[in-house]
C-alpha cells in the first residue's frame, strides 16, 4: 500500500466518519452505528499511523513499504 492508497483510505473513512457524526446529532446512533463509529475512529488512527511511519522510514533511507499496520490497541494508547 502505497501513500497515495493511504490517503484515498483517509478521505473515505473520513467521509464515512462525518456522515456518521452528522445522523449521531439529528438522530443519535443506534448501537451498531456506534460501534461502527468507533471502528472508523480506529482506522483513520491506524492509517495516519502507518503514513507516519512511512514516511519516517523514507526519511531514514529506509524502505517505506517496511511499515505495517499497527494494532488498534497499540495506536490507541498513543499519548498526545
Amino acid at each position: 500500500m502505497g501513500d497515495q492508497d493511504i490517503f484515498e483510505s483517509i478521505d473515505e473513512l473520513i467521509s464515512l466518519e462525518r456522515d456518521l457524526r452528522s445522523r449521531s446529532t439529528l438522530d443519535g446512533l443506534s448501537a451498531e452505528e456506534r460501534a461502527r463509529l468507533r471502528e472508523v475512529e480506529i482506522r483513520l488512527d491506524q492509517c495516519w499511523d502507518l503514513l507516519r511511519q512511512r514516511r519516517a522510514l523514507n526519511e531514514y533511507g529506509e524502505d517505506p513499504s517496511a511499515a505495517r499496520v499497527r494494532p488498534a490497541d497499540e495506536v490507541e494508547g498513543y499519548e498526545s
